[in-house]
């Protein structure tokens, strides 16, 4: 898009002269802050800037004469040889710095900082960041190929950085980018915005992107916060907190974050002093800072709520959902949160919506997990390691190898596309490596501690990023298989398909498969592995008499309240991440179904557990709700639960009891909960009811007054009915869901709850196991069926293709 206006012919223009159709003038990243700064006033906040236009770098190559002396380096250089391109790359840079400004370019550049300095104070400090005519396109972002010039200050300095600004059109990672992305070196210009800079070195400052970086899930404004100049983010030299709000409750009027991961932030920039030789210096960050929470929850929701004003203004623009990657600061002086930048987030917008695919581990070997961190991506890769200290390294990576660095910066892009995957010691999901390896769809783990003393240069590893969040380092290079899946030319099956979910982490990418909702979210994952301690514990650490255990309890609760806030706020965030990520489908969590023996592993629990013969049918599930040993534990998991549903707004969450054995109990646990404010029926809450032992099946009737659906778990049902302990290795081959006895305890569940008009559906893992047993679960009219996320594909396939059968011969 083009515009006849007097930009076009001016050196210097301002940001109320700007709109989004002025790229051509002033490039992508100054147009987006015009169209920001006028269509979106008094909703966001953004810095005086003015923008030197794309004419005055056309008139400096122009003038000069210059061009064709640049333009036969770049036919001629092979930009494949690392070493020849960083050399004739240098050379071309050297004639921009090098040539003589255009008349009166360097006046109008004074004139204008010297009116900013008017506004603002002497020698007020900008930044000075290059915005391409190609830049924060839909299909090509042009992430970090470009220079950006921080706390520079007074008129001599602003020309010198407006000049290398310039020069870094022809970086070799820019250079590299158009040859790969097929745009002609001559139709790409420089614009620079010169930024009054925000104090942000006294606050923080960050990254936002309107959606879910790594499965592209639309329904959430992701937020990255540093203390300090956001300049560490992008670098990925600190890793930052994070933190999610789900846009539709947001419009709901539900004001909360719903989860919170506290970075390790070791360390700061900053500004220098005066007549330093850096403008910016890194600092470190006292050990009480590092685990605060950069922002509080209030700033979260305004820049979440600008975000998403942002995001609904380029979507009307564009005609289409259009998702954002923003980077924003907040001012120490002022505590104002403003808007630095805004460009349209470029992968997930390019992809295929309905193709699915998913990558696997194969073979039967146990793998060995040498480290892990922060996933980027979905995907896996193997090779061998290749150890990068600094860019000088670049030309001994290999294709397929495997690139271990403490970071990487934009000089890098280059040698990371020949990589098999990446692995740095420090960065988060929205750093510099991430954003480069989504776009050239590469596997990358972030924030690997001791990455380069763990691995050594040649040694086999896999890079493992298809678990959720979490990203493993694998020993040795691992066989792997992708499957890639049309799922909307898929028949549906006549029967609910369901997902069973334990880990929060994994939760975005896996809402991604075509089900109706989770059929089972096992809260003991969250637990075990968010809470880690025994929720006991955390209530009364004083009844511990091991201080090391203490002291350990102690450093996880240090950010809360107490044991008790820390425990409800992350198991409701861990249920938070499943329910939003599957909103508004259904999301069944069932409440902890520990045994005595499993709760006496946590972090404190052997002062609070009892040693069991057999705690398979020991003390655990509803017989432990309504406990005096276990009753406040269960009062904090109600806790947690209503907050997710009445404080987040996240009411597509159904509750399930496991392992309730009588009427009574049942009665006694649901008015237990109703003390904590979860009553059935009010703010629309259903309570389901597991029906995995006998007397279930043969009181349905009794349990379908109390209960809105029933669940059956497949794995204790057996269990009980054939009298055969589950873990029993020597009876194993006797253990059958498929045995008479069992299948004819799950008709007559189904009936029953059919019976009552109820639904009923089964969790266990049979139907994922067993094709047959899925067949026949159909057959006998089941609501649903949940199954284990790597079995769903395979079942919803098979199920598809036999009622299409049935269809053709009828």
């Amino acid at each position: 898009m083009t515009r006849d206006d007097s930009s076009s012919d001016k050196y210097i223009c301002w940001l109320n002269e700007l709109r989004l159709d002025n790229i051509t003038q002033v490039g992508g990243k100054n147009a987006s802050l015009g169209e920001l700064s006028n269509a979106l006033s008094g909703r966001v906040m953004v810095p005086e800037t003015f923008a030197v236009t794309a004419k005055a770098y056309r008139d400096l190559i122009d003038v000069n004469e210059i061009w064709p002396r640049m333009d036969q380096i770049l036919k001629k250089t092979d930009w494949a040889d690392l070493t020849v391109a960083a050399r004739m790359a240098a050379r071309i840079r050297d004639m921009v710095v090098k040539a003589k400004f255009p008349k009166s370019l360097e006046d109008d550049i004074r004139s204008a900082y010297q009116k900013m300095c008017d506004d603002h104070g002497r020698s007020t400090p900008v930044a000075v960041r290059s915005s391409a005519t190609a830049e924060d396109l839909p299909e090509a972002s042009f992430a970090g190929q470009h220079e950006t010039y921080l706390n520079v200050r007074g008129g001599d300095d602003l020309i010198a950085a407006v000049r290398k600004c310039f020069a870094s059109l022809f970086t070799q990672r820019a250079i590299s980018y158009r040859n790969n992305h097929g745009f002609d070196h001559r139709d790409v210009a420089l614009s620079v915005g010169v930024q009054r800079m925000i104090r942000a070195d006294k606050a923080t400052s960050g990254v936002i992107f309107t959606l879910d970086t790594e499965s592209g899930n639309p329904d959430v404004v992701l937020t990255t916060a540093v203390w300090g100049l956001g300049e560490a983010i992008v670098q990925g030299a600190v890793d930052p907190d994070e933190y999610i709000v789900h846009k539709p409750t947001l419009e709901q009027g539900f004001e909360q974050v719903i989860r919170h991961r506290i970075g390790a932030k070791e360390k700061k920039l900053v500004y220098a002093r005066a007549n330093a030789n850096e403008p910016i210096i890194w600092r470190p960050v006292p050990r009480s800072e590092r685990l605060k929470p950069c922002l509080s929850d209030p700033d979260i929701v305004q820049l979440s709520k600008q975000a998403v004003a942002i995001e609904e203004h380029y979507s009307n623009l564009h005609g289409r959902l259009t998702p954002m990657d923003i980077e924003w600061a907040k001012d120490g002086p002022d505590g104002n949160l403003y808007i630095l930048q805004a460009r349209p987030e470029t992968i997930h917008a390019a992809s295929d919506s309905t193709l699915l695919t998913q990558y696997h581990l194969t073979g039967d070997a146990e793998v060995k997990v040498i480290s892990e961190g922060q996933a980027i991506g979905d995907r896996i890769g193997s090779g061998p390691v290749r150890l990068v200290d600094d860019s000088d390294q670049l030309g001994l990576v290999k294709a397929g190898d495997v690139i271990v660095a403490e970071a990487t910066t934009p000089d890098w892009e280059p040698a990371m596309k020949r990589a098999a995957a990446i692995i740095t010691e420090h960065g988060g999901r929205t750093c510099h490596a991430a954003i480069v390896a989504r776009e050239l769809g590469i596997p990358v783990i972030v924030g690997v501690s001791g990455a380069r003393e763990l691995l050594v240069n040649g040694q086999g590893v896999t890079v493992d990023c298809s678990q959720g969040m979490t990203g493993r380092v694998l020993e040795g290079e691992v066989p792997f298989s992708v499957d890639s899946i049309d799922v909307s030319a898929m028949t549906s099956p006549n029967v609910d398909l369901m997902v069973n979910i334990a880990a929060p982490d994994a939760a975005f990418k896996t809402a991604e498969l075509p089900v109706a909702g989770v059929g089972l979210a096992r809260t003991e994952f969250i637990i075990a592995n968010e809470i880690e301690a025994h929720p006991m514990a955390l209530l009364f650490p004083e009844r511990i008499s091991n201080r090391q255990v203490r002291r350990k309890i102690e450093k996880l609760t240090t950010a809360y309240q107490n044991g008790a806030d820390y425990f409800v706020s992350r198991l409701a965030e861990g249920v938070a991440m499943i329910a939003a990520a599957f909103y508004p489908r259904p999301v069944i969590v069932r409440t902890s179904d520990f045994k005595s023996n499993e709760y006496a592993s946590l972090l404190g629990g052997s002062a609070f557990e009892e040693s069991e013969n057999n705690p398979m049918i020991g003390f655990r599930g509803a017989s432990r709700y309504i406990h005096p040993a276990y009753r406040a534990a269960f009062d904090l998991e109600c806790q947690a639960l209503r907050r997710v549903r009445d404080d987040m707004g996240l009411t597509n969450v159904i509750i399930m009891i496991p392992f309730c054995r009588r009427i009574e109990e049942a009665r006694r646990v649901i008015e237990v909960m109703a003390e904590n404010e979860l009553e059935r029926g009010e703010n629309g809450l259903q309570l389901y009811v597991m029906c995995e032992i006998p007397s279930n099946v043969i009181l349905i009737d009794e349990f379908a007054k109390l209960f809105d659906g029933f669940s059956i778990g497949s794995n204790d049902l057996t269990q009980l009915v054939l009298g055969i302990d589950r873990d029993s290795e020597i009876l194993a081959a006797d253990f059958d869901e498929e045995d008479p006895a069992v299948t004819a305890m799950i008709e007559q569940t189904i009936a029953g709850a059919h019976r009552s008009g109820l639904k009923c559906g089964i969790c266990g893992q049979a139907p994922s196991d067993r094709p047959g047993f899925a067949d026949w679960l159909v057959e006998k009219d089941i609501d649903s069926i949940s199954l284990s996320p790597d079995s769903v594909l395979g079942v919803l396939r098979r199920l598809g293709q036999g009622q299409a059968a049935l269809r053709n011969q009828r």
